[in-house]
């Protein structure tokens, strides 16, 4: 009778074919290469450039873009503000832009960056909270985060300001748990705004604004309680998640809270946002990963958690590297040049609107440009 690990990576064996026939044709050759400029096709290279064409297309004079203001409910979206200047967004298709090597005030796109630096520091209140139309602590992240990256390429003095008034928010609301919720200083934490925190602090360190390093400890200490273990599985918990060895990480540590491929990559992304790359929790989560990545990709097409979850496991399994990362991004890379629209974007059937899908897609695909220091191995 097999082991119980012999029957999991029995079972992933037979997730990696089902990836491989999603496969492009002539990948093999990408995935026997160490060198990031292969992964960087012309088909690619082609989809990049039109989906920041139409990101381009589409801010507003005022240098957002508007959305959709909502937050999650189950697998809904629940819109507060419809088609109004999002912060959150608007970070995360600048981000695009950078991701590209594109610079402000320089270049086809230089004007497009700086109209969006000067929207998002009006969006700092005087406690140093990120926030637009009702936004909460997503949006806040992704800008310090855009924030901490312009600043590492400009040294504006206005940005750095900015940008260590929002870190100061991050660190001071961080709660007894060690992790952060939809709003400052709230007494619960969720794996989805706790990951976003971590990456804009580790991105505002990187550019050398100080982090207290009890302020990372802490939140390493709530991802790794986060993780559903074995012994729980065999206790009874559920999940809502199919696979039954662990691995996941879970939304809230309280309760039969759900654990799912989004929020596992979340974990491991954050981990490694703290510096952690080689343990058995990190290892099992992949092996979820991997498990759950092709039911995931069917069942949540064009959703925002598919944009999302792939937000961070693209992160995931390039720091992973190794062998983890070809397969991966081949699949991954597929996906997005077929789903790409003719306009340029992509599409998004539940969430803030195409600005955001297309912000992500494009980052995901350029993340082996390795231009952004934050999303470098």
């Amino acid at each position: 009778m097999q082991s119980r690990r012999q029957g999991r990576i029995a079972r992933i064996a037979g997730s990696a074919a089902l990836l491989a026939v999603v496969a492009p044709l002539g990948a093999q050759r990408l995935a026997d290469s160490n060198s990031n400029e292969e992964w960087v096709t012309p088909e690619i290279r082609a989809a990049v450039d039109r989906g920041l064409k139409y990101l381009a297309d589409t801010q507003d004079a005022g240098g957002f873009w508007s959305q959709d203001v909502g937050f999650k409910l189950n697998t809904n979206y629940r819109v507060q503000t419809p088609n109004a200047p999002h912060v959150g967004v608007t970070s995360l298709a600048l981000m695009s832009f950078l991701a590209g090597g594109h610079l402000p005030g320089r270049g086809p796109y230089g004007d497009v960056l700086e109209r969006g630096i000067a929207y998002v520091l009006e969006c700092v209140s005087e406690t140093g909270y990120i926030h637009d139309q009702g936004s909460r602590m997503y949006s806040h992240a992704f800008a310090t985060l855009f924030l901490a990256e312009v600043y590492g390429m400009t040294q504006r003095a206005d940005v750095r300001r900015a940008l260590q008034s929002a870190v100061n928010i991050i660190v001071d609301s961080q709660n007894r748990e060690g992790g952060w919720r939809y709003k400052p200083f709230a007494r619960e934490s969720d794996m989805s705004i706790t990951v976003c925190q971590v990456l804009a602090l580790r991105s505002a360190r990187n550019v050398g604004i100080a982090v207290p390093a009890r302020t990372v400890r802490d939140a390493e200490r709530y991802v790794r309680r986060s993780a559903v273990s074995r012994q729980e599985v065999g206790n009874g918990f559920s999940g809502f998640s199919p696979y039954n060895e662990g691995g996941a990480f879970r939304y809230q540590l309280r309760g039969q809270s759900r654990a799912t491929f989004p929020l596992t990559a979340a974990g491991v992304t954050t981990l490694h946002a703290a510096g952690i790359y080689d343990d058995p929790i990190i290892e099992d989560a992949f092996d979820y990963l991997d498990m759950q990545m092709p039911d995931f990709n069917r069942y949540y097409a064009g959703h925002y958690f598919f944009y999302y979850g792939h937000y961070y496991a693209v992160q995931a399994y390039y720091t992973a590297g190794g062998d983890k990362w070809p397969g991966y991004f081949r699949v991954m890379s597929r996906l997005l040049l077929d789903q790409q629209g003719r306009d340029g974007a992509w599409p998004c059937s539940v969430g803030p609107g195409e600005a955001f899908s297309t912000a992500v897609a494009t980052l995901i695909l350029q993340i082996p440009y390795q231009y952004l220091p934050i999303f470098q191995r």
